[in-house]
């Protein structure tokens, strides 16, 4: 959460620091702000809201300078106010320091500083960092940072101006990531690459404890303890492309189209003429995955409810014992992992805070584990005895879309490759598998282009977008997908909504079916097509408003539903995929007919990196 971007070089950094800040929104837009050093003399400029109101105090009232840094929030503590926006000073406004993390014993810290005479002028945790460094500052600015850093107990990602050293910044992290950007006389700092990736596709990772120096023409990276560390470079392939609308209204309706390419991009290279190629590197070989007797995918939010359905794909296809755990629980439970266990962690950026936590959990005791990521070069991904990368592209709307498909074709990909290995699979069995993937792109493709699933949507969307709640539920395999419609709705209209196992419902949800109530039912042809049928019977026999999605083909469903999605037809397996469009249209033109922005839903941020 929360996007950090620093700059030194030869251009104004205002520009820079903006355009970065502005990729960087979807982290947290509850307030904006930079901090640019020029002539001797540190300005600073926050704002409440969102970037747009920092832009236009800039543009009335501009800032200079050749180095900056700047930030975006998303609220942990205080307020989101002009007071509480980042940057933050010390008490001599020389130093000036932004932060994503958690401090955890700043209360003990606060009062200490008070104590030594430090007069504070927010309710953040981050203003302790700039206070520490002050008090540790004897003209080494990287041994008062290191000094500083010492003292802090939690997660934390900085980045330090010093007016007194008008040739560098610095930056340090533990636990919530921070990227270095290699340029030309130039380099940039930030908590994720699209921060800078139209600049330079040239970047460094740095690792937990590490502290790093940036001048025009050097890098400089030592741990905490002062020892110098040596880092290769990776280079970003994406293209800029990928980071901009291209013509459509949201970045989120741009990514539901983009699922075909994205889907394709996971299986390119791993999936040829209906062949499967899959190895990995010698830390989880062939040998040691034939041994493997029970796999643990511990995830968040929308990659649990894909983790969910990697659970029915692992039993079902390689017959090999699943649990699902919600990542923020897993450690917290005592977890009992023997040496033969798989961790698959599922994570779109790859910085997750409780994903992270639970693969340290996993490894420690004993657990191999196997990543599946978008992001090359995060820490889970770094982290990993190997990585599973999605390649779905920079995903920038806050809801998830492409990159949960892209995940849900990596576990089918790794399902198929464990139940060849193991022997759970037969070859005619394999090759049914692999031609049914490889006809997904194309599939869904065909789902997304089909007017008559974007005119239910918009159809909905008009008529219910004042709806008190919604229901949607689903058997088998998409069980799962009824979670992930239900969390779509609520992260898009904030109207509550609630999903459900159909089998399920008699237990308590049948009684909020009235007349009022819209009920997303989904009823794809499966094994238990003929229970689903039943469900909804029951929903129309107590006159809710039913919104089905189903096989095309199928006439028995419209008789029953009001609103029906028709999608092509899928074996059961497959048909979470094609089952999420729909799903996802239906909760983008809800939010639109509501007024809510779509991209950056209230509250949210994109990749949740404090506890």
């Amino acid at each position: 959460m929360c996007g950090i971007v620093g700059y030194i070089g030869k251009r104004d950094a205002v520009p820079v620091l903006l355009k970065g800040l502005k990729t960087l929104e979807y982290r947290g837009y509850d307030s904006a702000g930079i901090a640019v050093l020029s002539g001797g003399k540190l300005s600073l400029r926050k704002r409440q809201g969102k970037l747009s109101v920092l832009d236009a105090s800039l543009r009335s009232d501009p800032l200079q300078g050749l180095l900056g840094i700047g930030h975006t929030r998303w609220a942990t503590h205080g307020l989101p106010n002009e007071k509480n926006a980042h940057p933050h000073l010390d008490c001599s406004g020389k130093i000036s320091v932004v932060h994503n993390g958690i401090v955890e014993n700043f209360g003990t810290l606060k009062t200490q500083l008070i104590q030594q005479g430090h007069t504070f002028r927010s309710q953040t945790d981050t203003e302790v960092i700039s206070h520490l460094i002050e008090c540790y500052d004897e003209g080494d600015l990287v041994q008062a940072v290191r000094r500083a850093l010492k003292e802090i107990e939690g997660t934390y990602a900085i980045v330090v101006l010093h007016k007194n050293h008008p040739d560098q910044i610095l930056g340090a992290r533990k636990g919530s990531p921070l990227v270095v950007g290699v340029g030309g006389g130039e380099q940039f700092l930030a908590s994720d690459v699209l921060a800078f990736f139209t600049y330079t596709k040239k970047v460094l990772y740095l690792d937990d404890g590490e502290i790093v120096t940036l001048r025009k023409n050097r890098i400089a990276i030592q741990n905490f303890r002062g020892k110098p560390v040596h880092r290769n470079f990776h280079r970003i392939e994406w293209n800029v492309s990928l980071a901009e609308k291209g013509g459509f209204p949201h970045y989120m309706l741009k990514e539901i189209h983009e699922q075909p390419q994205a889907i394709h991009r996971t299986l390119a290279g791993r999936l040829e003429e209906e062949k499967l190629s899959l190895s990995f590197e010698k830390k989880l070989s062939s040998s040691l995955l034939k041994r493997i007797r029970r796999v643990i995918f511990f995830s968040c939010g929308t990659a649990w409810h894909a983790s969910l359905i990697g659970k029915y794909l692992f039993e079902r296809v390689a017959q090999l014992p699943s649990e699902v755990d919600i990542s923020s629980e897993f450690r917290y439970r005592h977890p009992i992992v023997a040496k033969d266990t798989l961790a698959i962690p599922i994570s779109q950026s790859g910085e997750t805070a409780d994903t992270l936590a639970s693969l340290r959990e996993a490894k420690e005791k004993g657990a191999k584990v196997l990543s599946i990521c978008n992001v090359v070069g995060s820490t889970i991904a770094r982290e990993s005895d190997t990585v599973l990368y999605t390649h779905a592209g920079p995903e920038i709307a806050v809801p998830s879309t492409k990159a949960y498909t892209s995940q849900l074709t990596a576990l089918y990909l790794l399902s198929v490759y464990l139940g060849r290995l193991r022997g759970a699979l037969g070859a005619k069995e394999e090759r049914a598998y692999l031609k049914e993937l490889a006809s997904l792109p194309r599939r869904l493709e065909e789902v997304i282009k089909d007017r008559h699933i974007q005119e239910v949507a918009r159809e909905c969307g008009k008529r219910y977008h004042t709806a008190a709640n919604f229901l949607f539920l689903g058997r088998g395999v998409n069980f799962p997908s009824a979670l992930e419609g239900a969390l779509k709705l609520k992260e898009l209209s904030y109207i509550h909504a609630e999903g459900y196992g159909a089998g399920e419902m008699k237990h308590g949800p049948i009684a909020l079916i009235n007349e009022k109530l819209p009920v997303v039912c989904i009823a794809p042809r499966s094994e238990t097509y003929d229970k689903m049928a039943s469900n909804i019977q029951e929903v129309r026999a107590r006159r809710g408003i039913i919104l089905s999605v189903a096989t095309k083909g199928d006439p028995a469903i419209a008789k029953y539903s009001d609103h029906v999605f028709y999608i092509p037809e899928v074996s059961e397996l497959f048909s979470p995929i094609l089952v999420v469009v729909p799903l996802q249209l239906l909760a983008y033109h809800l939010a639109i007919e509501s007024g809510c922005n779509v991209d950056q839903p209230r509250n949210l941020a994109k990749s949740v990196t404090v506890e």
